[in-house]
């Protein structure tokens, strides 16, 4: 039980820490004009954000990648409050291309990118070491910029082994027949549904994988759609506590917006939770696929909430909180 669940936890959560930290000192070192002025126009509306968020997450194939580059850059003094609103409803969309592409992490390049980033940082300290670069007038340290981009990608890097690695248990949870029990609960009662979805992403810190699983026992007809779908609005709400972990150690404005994050998807699940029959028939209607029911519930239960919520986004009580 140590060696194979304990333990993953706990190493995987101080790699997951520690990368936080790197990235935001990096982030706040290295952030310049461009940086700032780049992140302003994207963000400059809660719909911009949105959008914007949506594609970013859908490149790197992981919410909790945004979440917490969001965090990051929140705590780094490079966004306000106001603006990480359409970040995190874009997040939740973009998202369900990982459910479509299941198979896809980018977790599995996790090292590979640690690496060439700890390789491109050794090679411009040696840059900069090299007198006919050091000695140049008015650029004491030319290649301090890349230094500081290769820092923030090496500490990214460590924030998705460290999730990779706490991903780890699931063979060994599955092993003690948790799965199965839920599955079994969850089959005569939705509210089962959700609290396995939510309590099995939590534990795996991976909502793609338990949505996957959803997925795969749907497609073979031993989870009924309904069911699989109650799991995917638990997952979204298990998803949440890698965010409250980001938290830890974190300024106010950076725990604000791991909140937020928190609210919107619980109030999500929650709102969505009477009409599970009502998005079961509307999947029904796109697919006869009991599998790719699943996957689109997903899509359209989040596309759906964050419309939803968008509107409020542009409340102008939003400027005006600050965190000192």
């Amino acid at each position: 039980m140590f060696n194979t669940i304990i333990f993953p936890v706990i190493y995987g959560l101080i790699i997951f820490l520690a990368g936080m930290k790197v990235m935001e000192a990096a982030l706040s070192s290295w952030a310049g004009p461009l940086l700032s002025s780049f992140l302003r126009k994207a963000t400059s509306s809660p719909l911009k954000g949105m959008l914007f968020s949506t594609g970013i997450t859908a490149v790197l194939q992981s919410s909790t990648a945004v979440t917490v580059l969001t965090m990051g850059l929140v705590n780094a003094g490079l966004l306000t409050y106001e603006r990480t609103l359409g970040i995190i409803l874009g997040s939740n969309i973009g998202t369900c291309i990982t459910t479509e592409l299941i198979g896809m992490q980018i977790g599995q390049i996790a090292l590979p990118l640690l690496g060439v980033s700890i390789i491109v940082w050794v090679v411009s300290v040696l840059a900069d070491e090299y007198k006919p670069f050091s000695k140049r007038k008015g650029s004491p340290r030319p290649f301090k910029s890349i230094q500081l981009m290769a820092l923030a990608v090496a500490g990214f890097a460590l924030v998705m082994l460290g999730i990779r690695i706490m991903q780890m248990i699931g063979p060994a949870l599955e092993n003690t027949g948790l799965f199965d029990w839920f599955t079994a609960q969850a089959a005569h009662n939705v509210l089962w549904g959700i609290a396995a979805g939510a309590v099995l992403t939590a534990l795996m810190h991976s909502s793609a994988a338990v949505i996957g699983l959803a997925i795969a026992l749907a497609a073979t007809g031993t989870l009924p759609v309904g069911i699989g779908i109650a799991i995917v609005l638990g997952a979204n709400v298990g998803t949440c506590v890698t965010a409250v972990i980001a938290a830890i150690g974190s300024t106010k404005s950076g725990q604000f917006v791991a909140w937020t994050h928190v609210v919107l998807n619980v109030g999500g699940a929650l709102l969505f939770m009477p009409f599970i029959p009502l998005l079961e028939w509307m999947t029904a209607a796109i697919s006869a696929d009991s599998g790719a029911q699943i996957a689109h519930a997903q899509t359209l239960f989040n596309i759906i909430c964050s419309l939803l919520a968008l509107p409020i986004c542009y409340l102008p009580i939003w400027k005006r909180v600050r965190f000192h």
